[in-house]
């Protein structure tokens, strides 16, 4: 692109570092610059539209200009635009929205921990985890295993329960004491003629094997997405996770469940564990609690995490953890706004019922000759991209062909993710039918654009 000195495009180049960007080629491109939001749109510098099928970051729940939602910021910031929850401090809207949170879950809880990001909130139940242990008087009892290709943040200790390369190399990461067993994708991982129930099981030795290994006194939790979000939409197989809750069951282990993606109706349930039947311990929850008008997040665990953490507190006089906008009143106040209308809008239900229109448009691109697999429940999904379909492959370059699908869905304007050659789906919760009719006349228009420059690659590999 064309930056003109002083331009806003010019003057981000040469001031911001950017998050998951390659930082020499954006000094060559420079960025997409979006100026407003409406509904399900994105405006970039120039005016022209762009449908958001990422939801921003799997986040805008209620689109990008909801006016309830400013309404209540608005409304808090003039009774009380800051206060902490430290030393026993609180907040109305703090309260009102912990005690929401533990009537929402699925499962019996008992306490909310607040925190501003899920990497934040993932680091924060690991330290607990660690404090827990301790209280119990089972010092060993350390380990943590996550899965390869799990998603659940960025900061030192949720980057290294995340299972992605890239984020882990040359950070110096994974951190000791966190493990990681097989990813749950039966398309990319499962043996040739295995059935998904029989993977589900091989998944689940593979876990029982890896705990005897360590020790079972050794490990604390088992850390899961009910789907995974950002290592491909990874949706597990059947009887997946009744399988690997029962090997947790067996050896004591605390369960947690990443519901920062799909929690609050993106899966057609209010919770991803309510639809696959997980009853974790622990809960971590961002992203669409606040449509991302404000950074929130929150732990919401039961009695058995909980009572343990409260006796140490009493034991050396204090949890010595916190941060200073964790349950800030302004995003207590959107959150509560944001759920209030998400239920008084029957979004989750609209959720479920659009998504099985979306995942069953999109399993009419299964035939096309660049698509290897589509996956999703609800309103997330993904496009596995491949050259071959016989083995399930794309370029030499992992990312090659999906990069190529996302730069051309933004010609066309759809924003979209590729993770690697996967394409994310994951539109606001508002979303309507017929813009799920034009997303889709968007996507197969590109693949059949594809099919000239992908036949490049294929003569390259």
């Amino acid at each position: 692109m064309s930056m003109l000195p002083n331009s806003q495009e010019a003057r981000d180049v040469a001031y911001q570092l950017h998050a998951y960007t390659n930082a020499r080629a954006h000094q060559q491109a420079g960025p997409l610059v979006i100026e407003r939001g409406e509904g399900p749109y994105v405006f970039d510098a120039s005016g022209k539209r762009y449908f958001e099928a990422m939801a921003g970051l799997w986040s805008v729940g209620l689109g990008f200009n909801e006016k309830r939602l400013v309404e209540a910021a608005h409304k808090q910031m003039q009774a009380l635009p800051f206060y902490h929850t430290f030393s026993a401090k609180s907040h109305g809207p703090s309260i009102d929205l912990a005690e929401k949170l533990v009537a929402l879950a699925p499962v019996p809880m008992s306490k909310v921990f607040f925190t501003n990001s899920g990497s934040e909130a993932n680091d924060t139940v690991l330290k607990l985890i660690a404090y827990r242990s301790n209280s119990l008087g089972q010092p060993q009892r350390k380990k943590i295993i996550s899965r390869m290709r799990a998603y659940h943040g960025v900061t030192i200790a949720s980057a290294s329960l995340t299972g992605l390369p890239n984020n882990h190399r040359s950070f110096d990461l994974p951190l000791p004491n966190i493990l990681h067993t097989g990813s749950p994708h039966f398309y990319k991982d499962g043996a040739p003629g295995e059935t998904e129930e029989a993977f589900a099981t091989r998944r689940a030795e593979e876990l029982d094997a890896l705990i005897q290994k360590e020790g079972p006194d050794t490990i604390a939790a088992f850390f899961g997405e009910p789907v995974m979000g950002a290592g491909g939409v990874v949706v597990p197989p059947a009887t997946y996770w009744d399988k690997i809750q029962a090997v947790l069951k067996k050896y004591d282990i605390l369960l947690v469940a990443d519901e920062v993606i799909c929690g609050f109706g993106r899966t057609g349930k209010m919770f991803g564990c309510e639809t696959y039947g997980i009853k974790p311990d622990a809960m971590v929850v961002s992203k669409q609690i606040t449509s991302s008008y404000f950074p929130l997040s929150a732990i919401i665990m039961n009695d058995r995490m909980f009572e343990p953490i409260a006796d140490e507190s009493n034991k050396i006089g204090v949890l010595g953890h916190g941060f200073t906008a964790g349950g800030h009143p302004v995003g207590s106040a959107i959150a509560l706004e944001n759920l209030k209308i998400i239920e008084e809008r029957g979004l989750v239900a609209h959720a479920a019922e659009l998504g099985g229109y979306m995942q069953s448009r999109l399993r009419e691109l299964t035939s096309h000759s660049l698509v290897g697999e589509v996956r999703g429940v609800g309103m997330i999904a993904a496009l596995e991209l491949v050259l071959d379909k016989g083995r399930k492959t794309a370029a030499a370059t992992p990312g090659a062909v999906g990069g190529m699908a996302s730069r051309m869905l933004q010609e066309r304007g759809v924003i979209s993710r590729n993770m690697l050659d996967a394409i994310a789906i994951c539109p606001p919760l508002i979303t309507t039918k017929a813009q799920i009719d034009d997303l889709l006349a968007a996507i197969t228009g590109v693949l059949n654009d594809m099919k000239p420059e992908v036949a490049k690659l294929t003569r390259r590999r």
